[in-house]
């Protein structure tokens, strides 16, 4: 039995902030009233779709996930993907067609510690053309590929662009961690 709309789009809402969420901020980020976003909240909750970590605040489980198509990440699966890569398989990072910073991540660990001391203007001139979400693709992190088109779509600039993709990287990689054990 598949999910009502509403409930979909509050898993994908969740899925999206990547953080735990109050119901009022799930209700408008959905354009729901505040009481039926936490029924459907709680029913959620009750199907284990969504948890709460601390009294009030929502986030998404593995089966929540699953319900809006991500792929579920085994320990095989999290150490293929956090995998120390050779030089020709590494993420090269460029300021501009042409103008390569000499900056190399060959894993994801390193690409999200170079997020955070790597020009900006990388960051931006990676992120418009899919650089990031083909390279964490192409290390079969087809969740994170996805979390980074959200934020390609939100059309950010300068250090908001760069925190907000080194935010959902690191939570990636934690994650990945966790699982890998």
């Amino acid at each position: 039995m598949g999910l009502v709309e509403a409930k979909m789009k509050i898993l994908e809402a969740l899925w999206a902030e990547g953080a735990p969420v109050q119901s009022k901020d799930i209700a408008q980020k959905v354009g729901l009233k505040i009481p039926a976003a936490t029924m459907h909240l709680l029913g959620l909750r009750k199907t284990g779709h969504v948890y709460t970590p601390k009294h009030g605040l929502y986030a998404i489980t593995d089966v929540g996930k699953e319900a809006i198509g991500l792929p579920k990440t085994d320990k095989a699966h999290a150490t293929k993907i956090l995998s120390h890569l050779p030089a020709d398989k590494a993420f090269h990072f460029y300021t501009g067609v042409h103008q390569y910073t000499h900056v190399i991540a060959h894993s994801l660990q390193e690409f999200v510690d170079k997020l955070q001391k790597i020009d900006v203007k990388s960051v931006e001139c990676h992120i418009p053309r899919k650089d990031f979400e083909n390279w964490v693709h192409s290390l079969g992190d087809v969740e994170l590929a996805k979390k980074l088109g959200v934020i390609r779509s939100m059309h950010l600039r300068g250090e908001d662009l760069r925190t907000r993709t080194y935010e959902a990287v690191k939570h990636r990689l934690e994650e990945l961690k966790r699982i890998h054990g």
